[in-house]
């Protein structure tokens, strides 16, 4: 006999109306989830307020302290107990949810950090005198005279005194911190003119800064550029293309890295809806999808993307934390992300990120040993003459016989003596081909450098890009099915393949209704050969449910022109002539996306010549 349910009461259930402080604790358990969203909360409030410098302290990992120090408009001493009441704001008056300007408008944050922890507030607004309130585990006390020249200090002590258990879900200290720090950070780009300033006082004192950013100067790229920096590093900004773009009424800044500056995971992807930083899988997916034809499934690409339009186009009341928006166009949102990025992407031409340079001059310098070199241990005088032979201009014996050496040497390819149109070559972006070693690698030579081409992955690219660009100009070629598979849907999935009926046909890809949640597959594309209508009818399915597109498609298409490419371009082993090689680097220069091969590694790694002189000890 299975046991009575012990939620199941025998007595009839009461229905209760909750005091204050419940309501405002459960209403902490949406809001705050951890010391981070606190910092958030408080943070975004300072912004609201109009401040200009913000500085934040907290100490172990905002457990114990949580403070934020803002020069914004203040409070007036009388409305202090409003702001820590329940759904008080100054932010909305009620009437227009949509029309929403603010980061914050629920009322919720203040009251909800003062039903957990031990809450003060110290605000002074213009034209009143400082004032202070306190709440303790929900329990006000009254306003008193405090002494503050302007702005506002919200000093969060003791989180989640008054709610045990969460306590027990905290991380590690130095975890808690860094979500501060990525918080803080994430809202620094965001509003570029405001300074911002991180402590971790652990200990007391002052402590020590662990981030700073200072209010940037100029117009917006200005200010954003520098501000990026300060946050993402310097090296992504290096490496990032400027992105700017409008559609119906919705515009598109930020900046976005090169396909061969990516990173391992998805961390360094900052997406912003009219200032607020979300993270939104609607648009992380048109941001990838935007990078799907330049990088590998397991590399993620750096960007941070600012989204602006009107207020009554996008929902952000669809989260407690305010983290995910809801659009009202979603598919004009995601054009708009993908058509830019390539667009922007497509102008770098063979640009490759720097990084790619100082790997390689990395993995060039062997590992100090930190031994000393003696007299004894050093090569004999022998194969040091001889080595100097082949350089030394004296015409000292063995000179004449080294060059040819140096030409029947395996592996190396020299081109043939250059013509007049190639004598000024190395002016070129790529410079002028020298040698071919290997039989794959090419060695160029520029005006302040050298330049190492891997020819078949820059052949290949190449190669690739002309298959699209046939592709987009003649369409997909279909083939037809001597029988149409008929493959059995529920009624709304059938009905929303056909809705994207039009869309498919253009990827080659024919279906029609059959009755019923019933289609009927009657071409597809003539590329991809013998396919499993089925199973691909399925997988297209699943991402209009992932990400309202059908990408699945094109993705097979453009893995298969990928191969294509990679069995029609140059080999390795194959030598080129000097005319092959300088071509295939001018056309390099010509086609967009050159710079990294169809998996997304860079097809040549370009050095400058002090950083090869640094490697022979050269100053």
């Amino acid at each position: 006999m299975p046991a009575a349910n012990p939620k199941i009461s025998t007595n009839s259930p009461v229905i209760r109306q909750l005091d204050e402080a419940a309501i405002n604790r459960i209403a902490a358990g949406e809001v705050v989830e951890r010391p981070a969203s606190a910092v958030k909360e408080l943070v975004e409030n300072a912004i609201d307020a109009g401040a200009r410098r913000i500085e934040i302290a907290y100490a172990q990992g905002g457990k114990t302290l949580i403070r934020v120090t803002d020069d914004g408009c203040g409070i007036p001493g009388a409305d202090l107990p409003l702001a820590l009441s329940r759904h008080a704001t100054s932010k909305i008056d009620g009437s227009d949810l949509l029309n929403i300007h603010t980061f914050g408008f629920r009322g919720e944050a203040l009251p909800s950090l003062g039903a957990v922890g031990r809450l003060s507030i110290t605000s002074r607004a213009t034209g009143h005198d400082a004032a202070e309130v306190s709440v303790t585990g929900g329990v006000m006390a009254p306003v008193r005279p405090a002494a503050l020249n302007a702005g506002t200090v919200v000093e969060l002590r003791d989180l989640f005194f008054a709610t045990p258990a969460r306590l027990k879900f905290m991380r590690t200290d130095r975890a808690e911190a860094q979500a501060i720090t990525e918080t803080v950070k994430r809202l620094a780009m965001a509003e570029p003119f405001v300074a911002f300033t991180l402590r971790d006082v652990t200990g007391g004192g002052e402590g020590r800064i662990t981030f700073r950013a200072d209010a940037e100067t100029g117009d917006l790229f200005d200010g954003l550029r520098g501000r990026l920096a300060s946050v993402m590093g310097r090296e992504f900004i290096e490496n990032a293309v400027r992105i700017e773009a409008e559609r119906e009424g919705i515009s598109l800044i930020g900046y976005a890295a090169l396909p061969t500056y990516s990173r391992g995971a998805a961390v360094a992807q900052h997406v912003f809806v009219n200032g607020r930083p979300v993270r939104d899988k609607a648009l992380t997916g048109a941001l990838r999808a935007a990078y799907m034809d330049f990088l590998s499934r397991d590399r993620h690409p750096a960007a941070a993307l600012f989204i602006d339009c009107e207020p009554t186009r996008v929902d952000v009341n669809v989260h407690p934390a305010k983290s995910e928006v809801r659009f009202r166009d979603p598919g004009t949102v995601r054009g708009l992300i993908i058509s830019a990025l390539r667009h922007a992407l497509a102008e770098a031409g063979h640009r490759a990120s720097s990084t790619v340079a100082d790997a390689t001059l990395g993995a060039m310098r062997p590992e100090p040993t930190g031994a000393r070199v003696y007299q004894m241990d050093r090569p004999s005088p022998g194969p040091l003459r001889t080595g100097a032979m082949v350089f030394d201009p004296s015409g000292a014996p063995g000179l004449a016989e080294a060059p040819a050496a140096w030409d029947t040497a395996p592996g190396v390819q020299q081109p043939d003596a250059p013509d007049a149109a190639e004598a000024g070559a190395e002016h070129h972006p790529l410079g002028a081909a020298r040698a071919q070693v290997h039989e794959n690698y090419i060695i160029a030579q520029t005006a302040d450098g050298i330049v190492i081409v891997d020819g078949h992955a820059a052949h290949e690219r190449l190669v690739y890009e002309k298959l699209k660009t046939q592709m987009a100009e003649n369409g997909v070629a279909a083939q037809a099915l001597l029988i149409p598979e008929i493959v059995e849907l529920s009624d709304g999935d059938a009905a929303r393949l056909i809705d994207m009926a039009d869309d498919l046909a253009q990827l080659g890809l024919g279906i029609e209704s059959f009755g019923g949640g019933a289609i009927a597959v009657r071409e597809t594309p003539a590329i991809l050969g013998t396919v499993d209508a089925r199973a691909l009818i399925l997988d297209i399915l699943d991402e209009l449910t992932d990400s309202g597109t059908a990408e699945t498609l094109r993705t097979r298409i453009d893995a298969i022109l990928s191969r294509i490419a990679c069995h029609g371009s140059v080999r390795t082993g194959r030598r080129l002539q000097g005319d092959e090689m300088n071509a295939l680097l001018r056309e390099m220069e010509a086609t967009p996306h050159s710079g990294q091969c169809n998996h997304g590694r860079p097809t040549y790694v370009e050095l400058k010549l002090a950083d090869i002189e640094k490697l022979f000890g050269r100053t």
